[in-house]
């Protein structure tokens, strides 16, 4: 038993190491060894010769599909792009400023008015972006059937309909319509919608059919990333970043990029790629983006799910929809919508079933779901996230009372006998078989269960470690005040007072609990929490302040249970 925990003892110390120097690269801005590392996107393309035009980079071609039936997704061409050079136009609204390039009238930068950047306080968070740090875009466009000619996609440069780019006093939604040149014989105008309080961007594409023959063209939703993870993330939270899928058969699926990498031509996904209903995300701590689909009838409409690498450190994720038959002469329409906002639970599993998924709990989402909502209801009784969090954990703590109590006096009495361990381990050190009998036997006396200081806080350790995905992973605590000067949970303490009285509460119940008989064994627990306790420096505020509390009750009860049982201080 004694070498098991000092074996695992050294394998958190070297695993905790191993997570601070990663943390520490990070911090100065060298690549994780756990992501991705950073690739420079390729260079921009020449500059438009348009009077006042944004000069706009060149775009990967991404992945899309064949009219085939289950065919492979391949590139989309850009024969469909005219001799015009496009510009972008910026829509600003009372929750997001968004900059659409007329090339495809793809969407390629959105900031968010409301959240601000958690390195730079003084700016706003920008989600989608086309420039040397980051490629993060939404595009559209139209798939011939098998062997038919070229139709508008994302190359095609379309031309702005003059019209309102802001939303004006009194209005409640902006269209912004774009209209492409005839490419193939057929025009596709797509019309954004934009409304007031919502991140929800409502995309009409409108099929029309110039040609003297019926056409049955496919329509391409795909969000493009680069696989980089969210500049400034640490290390430390182990978040999900990459795209999802969700089916109304297999629901809700992560990609991450190293899988995406690794797949071949002629591999099966590791997703499903058809589904009756679902829709497609990227999702990134705190925020998201999804395209969502809903006919307005009800009814099922077949899909297809794809995935792929577009060029280096550059995904997609997409999906294929039915324009259905747009007869000569004929304009057929279709509704999609794009979100592109913070991960706030309730209002994304009202949009589309399983949405919230992108919230990510891990493993622990069964638990971390109710304490959730717990949590919510705390903050509607107190108004403060802060005080919320340290009410939870009292909960929690009541709840677990007489579990932890067990453990307690458990720990307790194997601190009473720990000199008589000492003793025996010293003058039976020779004798190693004779020594775990007297050990046994003492235990036997004394009525002490080696193993009941532990499993009594094995079994509600899945219970906070549900609640530490729930603060890690919630958009509600991100420039949340608590008090004095923690005005952001979901910031780092800026003074780390928060982290130190963490450590200081870490060594209290080092001090409380009983020493371990191994000489080696007893360092190693006093030298545990101070390497715990050097993560939590980069933990977000919010964080630190859960397991404080958490800290600070223990040692209260253990404190307790100690002195009732006359053990305090030996």
């Amino acid at each position: 038993m004694t070498d098991l925990r000092r074996t695992l003892l050294w394998v958190v110390f070297s695993m905790s190491l191993v997570l601070i120097w990663d943390a520490w690269n990070r911090h100065n801005g060298e690549p994780s060894m756990f992501g991705p590392a950073p690739v420079a996107k390729p260079a921009a393309a020449g500059a438009s010769t348009a009077p006042g035009a944004v000069p706009v980079p060149s775009v990967a071609t991404p992945t899309a599909a064949t009219a085939a039936p289950g065919a492979t997704p391949a590139a989309v061409p850009a024969a469909a792009a005219s001799a015009a050079q496009a510009q972008r136009v910026t829509v600003t609204t009372d929750l997001v400023k968004a900059t659409i390039d007329t090339q495809g009238a793809s969407l390629v930068r959105l900031e968010l008015l409301k959240q601000r950047d958690q390195n730079d306080r003084s700016k706003n968070v920008v989600l989608f972006d086309q420039s040397a740090k980051r490629l993060y875009t939404a595009q559209t466009g139209l798939i011939p059937p098998a062997g038919g000619a070229g139709l508008p996609n994302h190359h095609t440069v379309m031309t702005l309909v003059p019209g309102d780019l802001a939303l004006r006093d009194g209005s409640n939604e902006v269209q912004v319509r774009f209209e492409s040149p005839d490419v193939g014989g057929v025009k596709l105008a797509k019309v954004y919608t934009f409304k007031r309080g919502d991140h929800v961007i409502g995309v009409r594409h409108e099929v029309i059919n110039s040609s003297g023959a019926a056409i049955n063209p496919r329509l391409y939703l795909q969000l493009v990333r680069d696989g980089n993870p969210p500049e400034g993330e640490s290390s430390f939270y182990f978040t999900f970043t990459g795209p999802a899928v969700y089916t109304d058969v297999t629901k809700f699926q992560k990609i991450d990029f190293k899988t995406i990498e690794k797949h071949k031509a002629g591999d099966k996904p590791d997703h499903a790629t058809s589904g009756n209903d679902g829709w497609v995300a990227m999702v990134q701590h705190y925020f998201a983006s999804a395209w969502l689909v809903d006919n307005g009838s009800g009814a099922k409409l077949s899909r297809e799910f794809y995935t792929g690498k577009i060029d280096t450190n550059t995904y997609s994720v997409g999906m294929f929809l039915p324009v259905g038959e747009v007869a000569a002469g004929a304009t057929k329409s279709f509704d999609a919508q794009l979100f592109v906002g913070p991960q706030e639970e309730n209002k994304l599993a009202a949009l589309a079933p399983g949405l919230e998924l992108v919230k990510d709990y891990g493993w622990f989402t069964i638990l971390a779901k109710p304490l959730f909502w717990l949590l919510t209801q705390l903050h509607a009784l107190i108004g403060n996230w802060g005080w919320s969090i340290v009410a939870l954990v009292v909960l929690l703590k009541m709840a677990f009372y007489w579990l932890n109590a067990s453990a307690y006096k458990s720990m307790a009495k194997m601190k009473a006998i720990n000199p008589k361990v000492m003793e025996l381990r010293e003058r039976l050190k020779d004798k190693p078989q004779q020594m775990q009998q007297e050990m046994m036997r003492i235990y036997r006396e004394e009525k002490v269960n080696p193993l009941g200081g532990c499993l009594p806080i094995v079994a509600q350790m899945p219970f906070f470690i549900a609640l530490y995905w729930v603060l890690l992973s919630s958009v509600e605590m991100r420039q949340a005040p608590w008090l004095g000067w923690i005005q952001d949970l979901s910031a780092i303490d800026p003074f780390y007072i928060l982290p130190l009285l963490m450590t200081g509460t870490s060594l209290l119940q080092t001090w409380l609990n009983p020493t371990p008989p191994d000489p080696v064994q007893a360092k190693m627990m006093w030298i545990m929490p101070l390497i715990f306790s050097v993560m939590f420096f980069f933990f977000p505020a919010g964080l630190v302040l859960y397991w404080l509390t958490n800290n600070i009750l223990s040692i209260a009860q253990q404190y307790l249970i100690n002195k009732q049982l006359g053990v305090l201080g030996k």
